[in-house]
């Protein structure tokens, strides 16, 4: 081989084979990343650009045998095999991925051990980065972790992808892919096709227990097992272990001999049958469950019944985030009073109306936009302080609050105050001074909606103009009270 060939090109066969029997893997040093290299800050890969580019490199990850769990560990699983990869896919499947222990426990029927050590092993791998720790807060429960998924810098090596930085001064994990070796095309193929396909749940194995002694018989011959791949019947030549006086396995009167039928093809006949896919109702009772997870207002909803509902877009072939996408499309909920008839109204004609998969996927696209945004904004409202959360503390430092906050030094108090600088927002002299009344009404009475509202659309300078700089500032230091989504059900 030419040494002027790339190195992705220097290919071995797999040190073994795993759930992916990968032909060929570069030549590559053991792949293991610390703990302190575990978080998304520290990382030295780059973040996946969505789920099935992720499962590429893990299995890619699964059939090179690079990884290889430390000896120390007296627990846990000792290779990155198939359950591994079926809580991959899991995770891939979240946005964003922030899985609970208890949800992994259930598709996987896991010990909470077990799933901590397979997360572990998504992160030694370079495959998942921490962006939040989990955390264990008095009030509010069990925080779970939040992960990005990520890409190792060993796949892009083994593989001959090329990346670049598109702004210098963004973190070095938003690198994107812009190509790859021709070495790497084929392989990166065969990659595509294992992350296109589902990873079914991997079945325990049947316990492999000792061979049964044999016991005698009443006359004293050992008598064993008769097994249906090598029976002992009268004509059979060579040595029989049975007793002579033991049953004689025969075909049955109902067994159709001359056809070349045998039991032993039957068996595998029906053994195939077993492993089909999911038939057209399994698909609407999949389709189901997953909107009941996903979906808030449908978390006591039946499962059958929601089965028939969704039963046309189940049959087009419809996901739950299209299904979610749709229902992003038509607006959002505010009060259900029957889950099942809401859902019903808002998926009539939807498989008639998005008919190729293209639109479905614009409506994935529209539905995950719009989430990014609401996260963005919900992160920038946080940052206001928001007071103590227990009640009986709050009404004690409620009225502290409000009587009277302190301004900076060099605070502007006439701010906002000039004389119809509020024209150029387009109000009158009337309705800005019902904007105040209003305003000053809920800031006595603890509250600050109007004026959260107005800096949230407008900005803080527009607010400033209309209610003026000093009840502004005093507006955004009360605690915004969080109050708890109901859902209005019979």
């Amino acid at each position: 081989m030419s040494t002027l060939a790339v190195p992705a090109a220097v290919m071995l066969p797999a040190p073994r084979r795993a759930v992916d029997d990968a032909d060929a893997v570069a030549v590559m040093p053991e792949l293991f990343v610390a703990e302190a290299s575990q978080w998304l800050s520290t990382s030295t890969g780059r973040i996946a650009g969505e789920g099935y580019s992720w499962m590429q490199a893990v299995h890619w990850v699964a059939g090179s045998g690079l990884y290889t769990p430390r000896a120390y560990r007296d627990h846990g699983p000792r290779s990155f095999g198939p359950t591994t990869v079926f809580i991959a896919q899991l995770l891939s499947e979240l946005s964003p991925c922030r899985p609970g222990i208890g949800y992994l426990m259930r598709h996987t029927s896991l010990s909470k051990r077990a799933v901590q050590d397979h997360l572990r092993m998504l992160r030694e791998t370079g495959l998942l980065a921490y962006i939040v720790k989990g955390t264990r807060v008095a009030e509010d429960g069990n925080q779970a972790s939040e992960f990005a998924l990520m890409v190792p810098p060993a796949f892009d090596q083994a593989l001959g992808i090329r990346t670049v930085q598109r702004d210098q001064e963004a973190p070095a994990y938003t690198r994107a892919m812009t190509g790859i070796a021709d070495a790497g095309r084929e392989l990166m193929a065969k990659l595509g096709r294992k992350a296109s396909r589902k990873v079914r749940k991997p079945r325990k194995a049947a316990p492999k227990g000792p061979v049964k002694p044999a016991r005698e018989g009443a006359a004293g011959v050992p008598e064993t097992a008769v097994s249906g791949e090598a029976r002992c019947t009268p004509k059979q030549v060579g040595s029989c272990s049975s007793s002579p006086a033991a049953t004689t396995s025969l075909p049955s009167e109902t067994t159709d001999i001359a056809s070349g039928k045998s039991e032993s093809s039957i068996r595998k006949v029906s053994g195939d049958k077993a492993r089909r896919g999911i038939n057209v109702v399994g698909r609407r009772y999949q389709l189901a469950a997953e909107l009941i997870r996903e979906i808030p207002w449908l978390g006591r909803a039946s499962t059958s019944r929601i089965a028939w509902v969704v039963r046309h877009v189940a049959d087009a072939g419809w996901s739950a985030a299209e299904v979610q996408g749709w229902l992003h499309a038509r607006g959002e909920v505010d009060t259900v009073h029957r889950a099942s008839g809401l859902l019903a109204t808002l998926l009539r004609g939807a498989q008639e109306i998005v008919r190729t998969s293209e639109a479905r996927a614009g409506l994935v696209s529209d539905w995950r936009d719009s989430r990014i945004a609401a996260a963005r904004r919900h992160q920038e409202l946080e940052a206001v302080p928001q007071g103590p959360r227990s009640q009986a503390a709050k009404a004690e430092w409620l009225p502290y609050v409000t009587a009277r906050q302190a301004l900076p030094a060099d605070y502007d108090k006439s701010a906002g105050t000039v004389v119809d600088q509020h024209v150029g927002l387009g109000l009158s002299a009337l309705e800005v001074a019902d904007m105040r009344a209003l305003a000053q009404t809920e800031y006595d009475n603890g509250q600050n909606s109007l004026v959260r509202s107005i800096v949230t659309s407008s900005g803080q300078g527009a607010a400033e103009l209309i209610f003026g700089g000093e009840l502004v500032h005093r507006a955004l230091n009360i605690p915004r009270p969080t109050r708890p989504m109901t859902t209005a059900r019979r």
